[in-house]
């Protein structure tokens, strides 16, 4: 199994490693390639990435699509789980609420962020983790929360 915080780290002390990142990550799931999301920053308890406002991706009125931004926001969950979550651990989505604050009229900011008191919880536990889709301006577009259940791995 690929550690996708280690992965990141080696990637990202070259130049352009945090595009090549973000291209081995959409990898991970098929629908995360339609938003092409690019890592800015990844570690413990934080990720950000980007989504680039084009055709591909803007809905009928030329905004970016809100399912676009939520793909963005899963993909930034998806990669603080992995960057945060202790080896002896696993996790799975268990759902998502958001709201659409403003429309989004530029470029997105996907950011996903944990408290560690959270993750330092033993058992089986729901950890939410805080989402936000941000333009270029500073607003808001989207935000919410995305919780995962995090279990114990079974022993083999």
């Amino acid at each position: 199994m690929v550690d996708t915080y280690a992965l990141y780290r080696r990637l990202a002390a070259y130049p352009r490693g945090k595009l090549l990142f973000s291209l081995v990550f959409e990898q991970a799931a098929p629908y995360f390639r339609t938003a092409r999301p690019r890592f800015v920053e990844l570690g413990p308890h934080r990720a950000e990435l980007t989504i680039r406002k084009r055709r591909r991706v803007q809905n009928h009125i030329g905004t970016v699509h809100v399912i676009a931004i939520c793909n963005g926001l899963e993909a930034a969950m998806g990669a603080l789980a992995e960057a945060t979550i202790p080896s002896t651990r696993r996790w799975i989505p268990k759902g998502m609420e958001v709201e659409y604050t403003a429309k989004a009229t530029s470029d997105i900011t996907c950011i996903a962020e944990t408290d560690p008191a959270d993750w330092a919880r033993e058992g089986d536990v729901e950890i939410p983790v805080r989402v936000k889709g941000v333009r270029d301006d500073g607003t808001a577009v989207v935000q919410g929360t995305i919780r995962l259940w995090v279990t114990d791995k079974p022993s083999r």
